[in-house]
C-alpha cells in the first residue's frame, strides 16, 4: 500500500475511534481565528496597491511600467517563497515558518510606510512577497494540530482567506485612498503583521516533525529561476506583447529550467518537491483544477473595478468611484467567508471533489451572468457575489483533496504547491485578460476603454476556465484509487 494510502486509512480509523465533541474549546478557536487573520491580511496585501497605483504614480512621478513593479516584484517573489517555505516548514517547523512568513509581512510594509522612493518601496514589497506562504503554511498548521474532525472547518476558513482578502483589499483601499495618505494602508498592515506573529507564538502550538531530510538548495534556485523567467514575461506580457522576443525568450527559458527542475528532483534523496508524489492524479489534477479556478478569480477582480468606474459613455460603465467600484467586491468577500465552513460540511458529506466541482460551477453562473446582465449596478454585484460564492466554496475544498492525497511529511510542500499554482491561474488571468481587454476598444475623447464585448470575451473565458477546473474535479481519484507507488525517499520519514 503506498505511504498516501496508508496515511488515508489511518486518518480514517482515527476519525471513527475519535468521537465527535460538543464544541471548541477556546485554543483551538484562537487558534483558527489567528492563523485566518494572517491569511486575510497576506492576501488582502496582493490587492490592497490596485486602487491607489495612479496616486503613488503622481506622487513619485514615476513611469507606468516602473509603478507595476510594487506588484511584480511581490508577485515574484510569492512565487518562489510558497513552495520554499513550505518545504522548510516540513523539515524545520510550520510555526516557525508562518512566524517568519508574518515578520515578512511586517518588515516589508513597515520599509514601505517609511518610503518616499520608488525603489525602496519596490524592496519593501518583494519582502512582503514572502509573507504569502502564510496561507499554505497556515492550513498545514491547522491539518496538523486540529482533530481529525474539526480540521476541515478550519482548513476551509483559512484556504477561503485567499479570496476574502483579495476581496476586501479594493474596498478597503480606496476608503483611504479618499481620505488619507496611501501610506496609511502600509501602516494597517504593519499593525496586522505585529498582531499576526504576536498571535502565532502565543497562541499556536508547533506539531510533531515527521518529516526528515535536509533542504535541497539547488531545487530552490532551479525553481526560482524556472518561476521568475516564466511569470515575469505573463505580468509584462500586455507590455510586450505576446509576439516580443523578450516574452517568448522566457518562456522558453522557463521550460527548459522546469524540465531540468523535474530531472533533478526525481535523483535527489531529500527535494524541495517530490514530483513523483506531486504527478499522481489525486495531487496533478487537484492543483491543475486550481489554476482553473486562481484564473476566474482575478479575472473577476480586473473585470470588475475598472469596469463599473468606466463612464455611461462607455456602453457598459456606471461612472462609479474608487469606493463604490471596491465596495462592489465587498459581499463577494462576505459570501466566501460565509460558505467557506458550508464547504466543509459538503465536503464530509459527499467528498471534497464533489465539492470543488459545485463550486466552480457556481463560479461559471457567475461569470454568465455577467455576461448577460449589464443593464445596473446591483446586476453586476448579483454577479460579483455569485462567483465570490463559488469560489469560496471551491478554495475551501483544495486543501482537503491535499491533505487525503499528500503524504503526512510533506503535507506543507503540498499545500504550497497547491497555492502556487491558484497563484499561477491569477497570473495567467492578468497576463491573458489584460489583452483581451485591449484587442477591442472604444474611444471616448483622448481615451481608449475595453469594449462591452472584449470585457464579456474575458468573462466567457472565465466561465469556460471554471467549467473545465469542475470537469477535472469530478474526475480525480481518491487517494485509495491512485496507484502509482512513492519512490523510496516518500518513506523516509
Amino acid at each position: 500500500m503506498s505511504h498516501a494510502s496508508t496515511t488515508a486509512a489511518r486518518a480514517a480509523s482515527r476519525d471513527a475511534a475519535t468521537p465527535p465533541d460538543d464544541g471548541w474549546d477556546a485554543r483551538q478557536v484562537t487558534a483558527v481565528a489567528i492563523v485566518a487573520v494572517c491569511g486575510v491580511l497576506v492576501s488582502l496585501t496582493q490587492s490592497l496597491l490596485v486602487p491607489v497605483l495612479p496616486e503613488i504614480q503622481r506622487d513619485l512621478g514615476s513611469s507606468t511600467s516602473g509603478t507595476q513593479w510594487l506588484l511584480t516584484s511581490t508577485l515574484l517573489v510569492a512565487a518562489v517563497a510558497v513552495p520554499v517555505f513550505g518545504r522548510l516548514g516540513d523539515l524545520y517547523g510550520k510555526r516557525l515558518m508562518l512566524t517568519v512568513a508574518g515578520g515578512a509581512l511586517t518588515v516589508g510594509s513597515l520599509v514601505c510606510a517609511f518610503s518616499d522612493s520608488l525603489g525602496w518601496l519596490i524592496v519593501g514589497r518583494a519582502i512582503t512577497g514572502m509573507s504569502a506562504a502564510a496561507i499554505p503554511l497556515g492550513i498545514s498548521l491547522i491539518g496538523s494540530v486540529l482533530p481529525a474532525h474539526r480540521a476541515g472547518a478550519g482548513i476551509a476558513l483559512v484556504s477561503a482567506t485567499l479570496g476574502i482578502g483579495g476581496a476586501l483589499g479594493l474596498p478597503l483601499a480606496a476608503l483611504v485612498a479618499e481620505n488619507a495618505d496611501y501610506h496609511a494602508l502600509f501602516w494597517i498592515c504593519v499593525a496586522g503583521g505585529v498582531i499576526a506573529v504576536v498571535g502565532v507564538l502565543l497562541a499556536v502550538k508547533e506539531p510533531p516533525r515527521i518529516a526528515s531530510g535536509r533542504m535541497d538548495y539547488l531545487g530552490g534556485v532551479l525553481l526560482a529561476a524556472a518561476l521568475v523567467c516564466l511569470l515575469y514575461p505573463l505580468a509584462q506580457a500586455t507590455t510586450w506583447g505576446w509576439d516580443d522576443p523578450r516574452t517568448i525568450g522566457l518562456l522558453a527559458v522557463a521550460a527548459v529550467l522546469l524540465v531540468v527542475f523535474v530531472l533533478v528532483e526525481k535523483k535527489v534523496a531529500s527535494p524541495l518537491v517530490d514530483v513523483v508524489v506531486n504527478a499522481r492524479p489525486s495531487l496533478l489534477l487537484t492543483n491543475i483544477a486550481s489554476v482553473c479556478v486562481g484564473f476566474a478569480l482575478f479575472a473577476m477582480l480586473i473585470g470588475t473595478a475598472s469596469y463599473v468606474q468606466a463612464p455611461e459613455a462607455s456602453g457598459y460603465g456606471f461612472g462609479s468611484s474608487v469606493l463604490a467600484s471596491g465596495l462592489a467586491m465587498l459581499p463577494s468577500g462576505v459570501a466566501m467567508l460565509l460558505l467557506s465552513p458550508v464547504s466543509a460540511k459538503l465536503s464530509e458529506r459527499f467528498g471534497p471533489k464533489i465539492t470543488l466541482a459545485l463550486g466552480a460551477g457556481v463560479v461559471a453562473l457567475g461569470f454568465l451572468a455577467r455576461i448577460v446582465f449589464t443593464g445596473s449596478f446591483t446586476q453586476i454585484v448579483i454577479g460579483t457575489t455569485v462567483v465570490g460564492a463559488g469560489t469560496g466554496i471551491a478554495y475551501a475544498a483544495m486543501p482537503a483533496l491535499v491533505l487525503r492525497a499528500a503524504p503526512r511529511s510533506e503535507l506543507a510542500a503540498a499545500n504550497g504547491l497547491n497555492a502556487l499554482a491558484r497563484s499561477f491561474g491569477s497570473s495567467l488571468a492578468s497576463a491573458i485578460g489584460g489583452t483581451v481587454l485591449a484587442a477591442s476598444t472604444v474611444a471616448l475623447g483622448a481615451f481608449e476603454l475595453p469594449s462591452l464585448s472584449s470585457y464579456r470575451l474575458l468573462f466567457g473565458l472565465c466561465a469556460g476556465a471554471a467549467l473545465l477546473g469542475a470537469l477535472i474535479a469530478l474526475v480525480i481519484p481518491t487517494a485509495e484509487q491512485d496507484a502509482a507507488p512513492a519512490p523510496a525517499h516518500a518513506h523516509a520519514a
